[in-house]
């Protein structure tokens, strides 16, 4: 079968409801340079079928940074690592209905709180309860979190809160997830993530490329996303950090690499959020509308956990530049 006859058959069986498989994942991306237009093309069909034209943009806090416990070799906020960002402890409940408010006047909508730790203690839990509280009583955004490792009497908390969606991303395949961290499993954080959906919380569970996983680790990462079938996922591109092991991480991955990854995960996970997050700004530069045409319908705005982005205002004329909708 010629290649374009190929993903047309793919893309008609996705649209059908039909599932691909590794072989034919491993196809897509593969797609010769002649082709790629059509794989994106494709990918951008999948997008607009099931999921319509409108771009989910979130804007994220950085609650509390730094001194985690665990060693992920990606993470500049890693207790195990020199990275020189900013430590601070959990901002206060004040800090964060300000950051809420300021997201949603910028066009954001929703906010995510994200801590940095393995899991909160209690009284830190307590006290993003009460923050998420505060914002939903006062802002009126939708309130996602990204706390850590979780359990079922907290995730009951989160949903009776009125949390829209959980953050644990698998970061990973398994098959390459050790060389990354030690201090947990990947099943510890496919275990958290699964929970957070048993108990009625939308998932958001992604992972990173350009950590030295082969391409066939990176379409393993989302054939096992997709068995936790997440509401969202975001990808994110590693940014390689001074102080941390991947620092030596200098050959980027290429963009219609990037490009490709998104459309194929598109494939995999039709009608998720797929969402283009931490490094895209660096890596896909003035590409970056092209990932919202080639699969992708959702950024994360206003910039990350340790270094910056793209303004709310700048992203949003990019969203409906390319006649999409926010």
């Amino acid at each position: 079968m010629q290649e374009r006859e190929f993903i047309q058959q793919c893309m008609s069986n996705v649209l059908a409801g039909k599932r691909i498989d590794m072989s034919d994942a491993m196809r897509l991306i593969n797609t010769s340079d002649d082709n790629l237009e059509y794989l994106l093309d494709a990918a951008d069909t999948i997008r607009r079928e099931l999921n319509g034209d409108r771009v989910d943009v979130e804007s994220l806090v950085n609650a509390k940074s730094g001194n985690c416990s665990e060693n992920c070799a990606f993470c500049a906020q890693s207790a195990w690592y020199r990275t020189g960002i900013s430590r601070y402890p959990l901002l206060s409940v004040e800090e964060l209905v300000a950051r809420a408010h300021a997201a949603k006047c910028s066009g954001a909508g929703s906010f995510c709180i994200v801590c940095a730790w393995r899991e909160p203690r209690e009284d830190e839990f307590e006290h993003v309860c009460s923050a998420i509280r505060a914002i939903r009583d006062r802002v009126g955004i939708d309130v996602n979190c990204s706390l850590g490792f979780l359990n079922a009497k907290r995730a009951e908390r989160l949903k009776a809160l009125g949390v829209k969606r959980y953050n644990h991303n698998l970061e990973s395949s398994s098959s390459f997830f050790s060389r990354i961290c030690t201090t947990h499993t990947w099943l510890d954080r496919f275990n958290t993530a699964r929970l957070a959906k048993e108990h009625g919380l939308e998932l958001c569970s992604g992972g990173i490329i350009g950590m030295g996983e082969s391409v066939e680790q990176r379409l393993e990462l989302a054939f096992e996303a997709s068995r936790l079938a997440p509401e969202e996922f975001p990808l994110n591109i590693l940014i390689a950090r001074e102080g941390t092991p991947l620092q030596g991480m200098k050959k980027p991955v290429p963009v219609d690499d990037i490009l490709r990854t998104i459309a194929v995960f598109r494939f995999i996970m039709p009608r998720c959020i797929l969402k283009v997050a931490g490094g895209r700004e660096v890596h896909l530069a003035d590409r970056q509308g092209k990932a919202l045409l080639s699969g992708a319908n959702g950024i994360i705005t206003n910039g990350y956990l340790t270094v910056g982005g793209n303004s709310a205002s700048h992203d949003i004329e990019m969203i409906r530049g390319l006649g999409l909708k926010v």
